[in-house]
């Protein structure tokens, strides 16, 4: 091992007020066949401190504070951020200064390099789970010739971010949920992009490259593949980025407690994540007047924002759907795009589609049809047509709770 950098101080609230993020330098020499680094920091009164990485030609890695430390070599990395070449020169510990108490708080980094290539290893990956044996069939919805609507979740995260599932287990998890396709959003990484393409192979589920881009004062969405966005930019250029790329941006659980949008933006994402885990009470039209607010435009979209067991919604809970020509990432993408979709509280329950210039009723029989007016007719039947009204509509049952929505 060479000779390790240290790094040892104080953050203090004038730190977090200058900027969100401070970088530590670390030299690397050449030949380095590895990087090791160690974050260390008093954890009291809620003191919250990010790590990540940049090397010297671009971004390396982030774990915000779901790891205190990461490995990268050539060959692997610590979930969140990206093997490849340990360039020499300068590389720079990327620190977010999330919460820190009045005092401040003090903390140690630590960063060593090594030539020996087996000297420094990352965590070997688990086992990849069986392909589920009882997957549910696929409900046949009605739509346009030469399409179907595939049931999905366009909000995951894995353990290459604060999740606790590989993105095979989560690939599994979603395929035995009857789910067509996942959009795998780890915070301010895409380091979990390499994996996808195999686990959706192997489990017989379209995953979707993502990045939720993750700020004190607001998330959104970036899907498709479009390399890193960014966080310390504003909004406005991760939308720029986002179209440039051929990706759509979504402003995520924009009221969601302490994690709503709070972001100025001069244009509007095409995508917004109207219907999110914390929509607790179904009754509640908080989500749809904040969409018709902020754009009524936009394409309302869903998310569980799955972690892990009892913190969030199981994935499809709620369940978009996109009317697509095919299975292809760029099919869901386009399917998008296009506003061909709807969301429904979950995979298997009632489902509000428009279709031939109708509005279709799916599994609804005695469910309420209510527009922007409020309610207007009762679903009598299994599929049900109705006629297709302009604006938001939803189905909601005799308490008022929405089951299913489209735009």
């Amino acid at each position: 091992m060479a000779n390790p950098t240290r790094h040892t101080g104080r953050w203090t609230l004038e730190d977090r007020f200058a900027s969100p993020w401070h970088y530590l330098p670390v030299e690397v020499p050449a030949g380095a066949a590895g990087l090791r680094v160690e974050l260390d920091y008093e954890r009291v009164d809620g003191t919250v401190l990010d790590l990540g990485c940049l090397g010297p030609g671009g971004f390396r890695g982030w774990s915000g504070s779901a790891r205190e430390s990461f490995v990268i070599t050539p060959e692997a990395a610590t979930p969140g951020y990206r093997p490849g070449e340990i360039e020499a020169g300068t590389w720079q510990v990327m620190i977010g200064v999330h919460r820190v108490p009045p005092d401040g708080v003090r903390y140690r980094l630590t960063a060593e390099t090594t030539q020996l290539s087996a000297a420094l290893r990352p965590p070997s990956a688990p086992p990849e789970p069986p392909a589920p044996r009882d997957r549910p069939s696929r409900r046949a919805l009605p739509a346009r010739e030469g399409h179907r609507w595939l049931a999905g979740d366009l909000h995951t995260h894995t353990v290459h971010s604060d999740g606790v599932l590989t993105v095979a287990q989560l690939a599994a998890l979603a395929a035995g949920r009857g789910l067509d396709f996942l959009a795998v959003t780890d915070h301010n990484t895409v380091s979990h992009h390499a994996e996808l393409a195999a686990a959706a192979q192997r489990y017989g589920i379209t995953l979707l490259p993502g990045q939720e881009v993750t700020t004190d004062s607001g998330h959104a969405g970036a899907l498709g593949e479009i390399g890193w966005v960014d966080f310390r930019r504003e909004p406005d250029d991760w939308l720029d980025a986002t179209e440039a790329a051929g990706g759509l941006l979504s402003v995520n659980h924009p009221f969601a407690g302490p994690v709503s949008w709070l972001r100025p933006m001069r244009r509007r994402p095409p995508l917004i994540e109207v219907w999110h885990w914390s929509w607790l009470d179904l009754r509640w039209t908080t989500p749809l007047s904040w969409w018709l607010a902020w754009d009524a435009a936009a394409i309302p979209v869903g998310g569980s924002d799955w972690h892990q067991p009892g913190s969030d919604a199981l994935p499809g809970h709620p369940t978009t759907w996109v009317e697509c020509a095919g299975d292809e990432p760029g099919d869901v993408l386009a399917g998008l795009r296009a506003g061909r979709v709807a969301i429904s509280a979950e995979r298997d329950g009632p489902v509000l589609l428009r279709h031939e210039g109708d509005l279709i009723a799916v599994d609804a029989d005695g469910l309420t049809m209510a527009g922007p007016q409020g309610p207007w007719a009762r679903v009598r039947g299994d599929r049900a047509r109705l006629p297709g009204r302009d604006g938001p509509h939803r189905l909601i049952d005799a308490g008022g709770a929405t089951l299913a929505l489209t735009a």
